[in-house]
């Protein structure tokens, strides 16, 4: 028989079977007021987890909720990076994420040596690293910034500031286009937004004529460009709940569309289709799924997987995340 901490090694997460007379939802709510225990959950998870999360937002949104929770343990229902940013702000609290092989393409794009190595070839550049990285991507940035607040953040910076942006070369465009400044952009990508089909998104745009068009901005340039509206998840559900219009084609990984029918139930939201063909026609990040109930009980339960980020590592994270925190208080 192995042990929890084996299974951990061997799989990513804890394998032991749940019960199947167990009401899991029930069960995983007794667990989090016994442990004192806070689950946040990014939009992109399943819905059954959104519905029983304490918070559900974008990355801006969760870094705020894990620095402000006063819970002895953070359940966090979203992939690698999100469970490393908030042990960065919660070093005295259990981090623990349902499965350690939720990781992100856009963060694995971004290898910490590599990105060093081109780092040193700009040394009069500040490094902004959007918020989708490792913790050791964050300690080698001065600002981190997610896609709600870039803009913001460029737009803070001395017109003079010689600026590096990573690791989404996608957003980075785009937040130079509206910014009107040059950087030097690392040429990394999340591969749910990339892989959004232009010609099914054509096809769908011709049957749907009177349907706006609205984009994550890590989508590709010539969607941005087509785009009526261009935001993070949350400007993304903002607009669609103030917009008058009443039809949406949504170009975003589709969980947003769970909190968007919740909000709009009568207005009609329409997936933005990937290239490959699967059983919603959407684009959908196969590492988010990793995330289910049986895991989130099992983190509970046996409070593994545990998230760990090395003291040096942590401190020049903390500092990159906090004058991000710092410059986007407001928003």
């Amino acid at each position: 028989m192995t042990t929890i901490e084996e299974q951990v090694g061997r799989y990513g997460y804890v394998t032991e079977a749940v019960a199947e007379d167990i009401d899991l939802i029930a069960e995983i709510k007794r667990l989090k007021k016994e442990k004192n225990a806070v689950i946040l959950a990014h939009y992109y998870v399943d819905a059954e987890i959104q519905d029983l999360a304490d918070y559900i937002g974008d990355s801006l949104g969760l870094s705020q909720q894990a620095a402000a929770t006063d819970a002895d343990m953070i359940v966090f229902c979203g992939v690698h990076f999100m469970g490393e940013t908030a042990k960065v702000l919660s070093p005295n609290k259990k981090v623990v994420i349902p499965d350690l092989n939720a990781g992100c393409s856009l963060a694995d794009s971004a290898p910490a040596d590599k990105f060093a190595a081109f780092k040193a070839q700009y040394p009069d550049h500040l490094v902004i690293s959007y918020i989708n990285c490792s913790a050791e991507i964050k300690a080698l940035t001065d600002i981190v910034c997610t896609s709600s607040n870039a803009l913001q953040i460029v737009d803070s910076l001395p017109k003079d500031q010689k600026i590096i942006f990573a690791p989404d070369a996608n957003l980075g465009r785009y937040v130079a286009h509206k910014t009107g400044r040059e950087m030097v952009l690392w040429d990394g990508a999340c591969i749910v937004h990339i892989d959004i089909s232009r010609e099914k998104l054509k096809q769908l745009q011709d049957e749907n004529p009177d349907a706006l068009l609205i984009a994550h901005p890590e989508c590709k340039e010539d969607i941005l460009k087509q785009a009526d509206f261009v935001s993070s998840t949350t400007g993304l559900l903002k607009f669609v709940k103030e917009s008058s219009h009443d039809k949406f084609i949504v170009a975003t990984e589709a969980g947003i569309l769970h909190k968007m029918k919740q909000a709009v139930p009568d207005k009609k939201l329409i997936p933005a289709p990937g290239s490959d063909n699967n059983t919603c026609a959407c684009s959908e990040c196969p590492y988010m799924k990793m995330n289910t109930l049986e895991k989130v009980y099992n983190a509970l339960y046996y409070e593994q997987p545990e998230i760990f980020v090395p003291e040096d590592i942590r401190l020049k994270a903390y500092e990159s995340v906090a004058r991000m925190l710092e410059l986007s208080k407001g928003i």
